[in-house]
């Protein structure tokens, strides 16, 4: 969507991190439909991932807005505001909501030497010196 006035009402969505959505010039709401798959929330982050990416490749910044199991108010939840925000019916469930644009700021990348690499594992969970323990 590109309406301004819907855009800063999602960008009140929940109490924390969606904020950034204010003043978007593009946010998508990603919805899965539950009565037709059980995987929906997989099929949504994928759907999500892949608008991201491609927004990446067009020379656009994006960022996630987590929606599904978080809170708008003390009240009722983020999906519940959006679903009566948007219209949705009750079987459309939301996942997140992309915001689309210009990148507002250029981050480096982590240097290799603070590379977390002790959290990738190869092959099994454990080494074989921790099995030996």
């Amino acid at each position: 969507m590109d309406d301004p006035a819907i855009i800063d009402q999602l960008a009140a969505a929940k109490t924390h991190g969606s904020g950034f959505l204010k003043g978007a010039p593009l946010a998508i709401v990603v919805c899965g439909d539950s009565r037709k798959s059980d995987v929906w929330v997989e099929d949504c982050s994928i759907a999500a991932i892949i608008i991201q990416m491609t927004a990446l490749s067009l020379g656009l910044g994006s960022c996630w807005a987590q929606i599904r199991n978080r809170q708008h108010d003390d009240q009722q939840s983020a999906e519940a505001y959006l679903q009566k925000l948007l219209g949705l019916p009750e079987e459309l469930k939301v996942e997140c909501i992309l915001g689309i644009g210009h990148p507002a700021e250029e981050k480096s990348p982590v240097p290799a030497e603070k590379l977390q690499r002790s959290k990738i594992k190869h092959n099994r969970w454990y080494s074989k010196t921790e099995e030996s323990l």
